[in-house]
């Protein structure tokens, strides 16, 4: 959802900014790991590490409340996005939003810039025991998607949820957008959803699960 549907990534990274200030610290990019694409608890426990403040539950509500009223102000659409989806939605293929923001940023948003997007079901951070970078929230979708994560293509903009797309087992497309993503045997990469079809999307899947079948060449042995 934030960075890749709707451009929210630089909504939290202003409310994180904001709650910085607050305790004395001044945002800069070395800090950008720990924001971009982090659910609020981590980087509430970064800006305790940084600050020495003694209280995350506090700054997580902090951060949480910093960026609902910028949420509820508009988050605009990223390039290509509803294009995509409308693709998506003539096809009948279901597809899900898996989300490290909280429940009610989530409900925020699906109900502001994303009401007319005929989600299948949602995935927030309160939704799973462990959130992205881990494989449960992907897993999850899948599950309640009826197929199996291989199936899937999971759309990211961030290292820490390609790593949890990678985790659960689905191929992987990154769209970056205030953090570079790292390479990966099985992630594409494109610069914008307008870049992004959804005969593309199938021909990645194809690619991938033709690639794991075909296994390593005649005489050699698996990495």
């Amino acid at each position: 959802m934030d960075g890749t549907l709707v451009d929210t990534e630089v909504l939290w990274w202003q409310a994180t900014e904001e709650v910085a200030a607050r305790l004395g610290h001044r945002l800069t990019d070395t800090d950008a790991p720990e924001v971009v694409g982090r659910a609020v608890e981590d980087t509430a426990a970064h800006l305790v590490r940084a600050t020495g403040a003694p209280d995350p539950d506090g700054i997580a509500t902090a951060l949480t409340t910093a960026f609902q009223k910028r949420v509820d102000e508009g988050a605009p659409m990223r390039p290509g996005a509803d294009r995509l989806l409308a693709e998506l939605e003539r096809a009948g293929l279901p597809f899900a939003l898996v989300s490290a923001s909280p429940r009610s940023v989530v409900d925020s948003v699906v109900g502001g810039a994303l009401a007319h997007v005929p989600f299948a079901l949602t995935l927030s951070a309160d939704d799973t025991v462990r959130t992205k970078p881990h494989p449960d929230p992907y897993r999850t979708a899948a599950e309640r998607l009826g197929v199996p994560a291989a199936a899937c293509v999971a759309v990211e903009d961030s290292p820490d949820g390609a790593a949890s797309a990678d985790a659960a087992g689905c191929a992987v497309l990154v769209v970056p957008s205030l953090l570079p993503v790292p390479p990966g045997p099985e992630r594409i990469f494109a610069d914008s959803l307008e870049d992004v079809t959804l005969d593309g999307l199938r021909r990645h899947v194809r690619a991938r699960t033709a690639a794991r079948t075909a296994g390593p060449p005649e005489g050699g042995t698996g990495g």
